[in-house]
């Protein structure tokens, strides 16, 4: 399959050129703001289906939104249109449009007139028509303090700038361009079109939030370093968020520091931290070096040996029953703490231990839920 992207270079356009680089029966040709609308007719030659992101947002002069928008969907259904005949095979165009389409400002009348000529081509069979009304796109590579408020709160959390909010409350419709591409090349590959009462394509999902939200929540993804506790960062939009405010990092901030706790045992480092799924952590002991002798009532924990050899003591403590186990790096084996036994780990090996270690609470001076008792 061979496809037209036109505005390759803008955000949507450059993810686009990314997902269908990873497809290997598809063939990519672009279209970019610097080449003559008159090259179309080249480009187009043996095309299967067209996505037409190119547009004018924010121009100098007011009149390019009507060149930009306008007069270029134009001359690109034209020239699909012809292709199409002299192949006589349908030449699929989806458009790029905005929900400010249904706004009476220069911009969305612009985007309103190239939606309406693409409704006209699409009255041919030959040269269907796909219009999306996107919401505020938001993902890697989107240019910040341009049209993008997302782009521009993780650009400037990311490099501690201050970020300019006028109406915390001010709502925003959000979608993901993760999202918004796995729709798009869902119509490329033929999947039946999803429309709304006036004839648009559908994105979902879309998040519903503020723009006072978005910014605690950017924040609170930076302040995570230092608090070591993730925000919910594994599904819908908190996991979209985050993956866009890491793609803002500078290159310098691709690592970060954490506490090390150093003792004549060794060492213990907390990696992470969770709200409400405990924290994950790793300690050493030197050979001979016994950690722990203590019981939970309620906490568990699960240990993982990365490297060395370990011994793991347990007794019940109102039995007086034993148990011991033990394991190494050179095999994966979890041991799992029980609530009521008191246990240790001591380094039975030649080399440095390396464990670990996940608790299922974060630790809590005030209730540590943890009391001191050997085996």
């Amino acid at each position: 399959m061979k496809v037209l992207i036109t505005g390759a270079n803008g955000f949507i356009g450059r993810n686009l050129q990314l997902h269908l680089r990873e497809r290997k029966d598809v063939h990519v040709v672009c279209y970019t703001h610097d080449q003559p609308a008159a090259s179309l007719a080249t480009l187009l030659k043996d095309v299967n289906f067209v996505f037409h992101l190119a547009g004018v947002n924010r121009p100098q002069n007011p009149e390019e939104f009507t060149t930009g928008n306008l007069d270029f969907t134009r001359d690109l259904c034209e020239a699909v249109a012809s292709a199409a005949r002299i192949s006589n095979r349908p030449i699929p165009i989806l458009y790029a449009s905005s929900s400010q389409a249904a706004l009476d400002n220069p911009y969305g009348q612009s985007k309103r007139a190239a939606e309406e000529t693409l409704t006209a081509t699409g009255l041919d069979p030959l040269v269907p028509i796909h219009i999306f009304r996107l919401p505020n796109v938001f993902g890697k590579w989107c240019r910040p303090n341009y049209n993008s408020v997302v782009a521009t709160f993780c650009h400037n959390v990311a490099r501690n700038l201050p970020i300019q909010i006028n109406d915390p409350n001010a709502p925003l419709t959000l979608s993901y361009i993760d999202d918004v591409l796995q729709r798009f090349l869902q119509l490329m590959d033929g999947a039946t079109p999803l429309t709304d009462a006036d004839g648009f394509e559908v994105i979902h999902p879309q998040y519903a939030t503020t723009v006072g939200e978005l910014a605690q929540q950017i924040q609170a993804f930076r302040d995570s370093r230092s608090t070591l506790v993730t925000e919910h960062v594994g599904r819908g939009l908190l996991r979209a968020l985050y993956a866009t405010y890491v793609s803002y990092l500078p290159v310098q901030d691709f690592s970060y520091d954490v506490p090390q706790h150093v003792d004549q045992r060794g060492v213990f480092v907390e990696m992470l931290k969770t709200p409400d799924c405990g924290q994950f952590s790793f300690f050493t002991a030197f050979p001979g070096v016994t950690r722990g002798g203590h019981y939970h009532h309620s906490k568990t924990e699960k240990f993982l040996v990365i490297r060395g050899h370990a011994l793991f003591r347990f007794r019940h403590m109102q039995t007086g029953e034993t148990h011991e186990l033990q394991t190494s790096g050179e095999k994966p084996t979890i041991v799992e703490t029980v609530p009521g036994w008191t246990h240790d780990i001591t380094n039975n090996g030649t080399d440095e231990l390396v464990v670990m270690l996940w608790a299922n609470e974060i630790f809590d001076r005030a209730r540590p839920d943890t009391y001191h008792c050997a085996v």
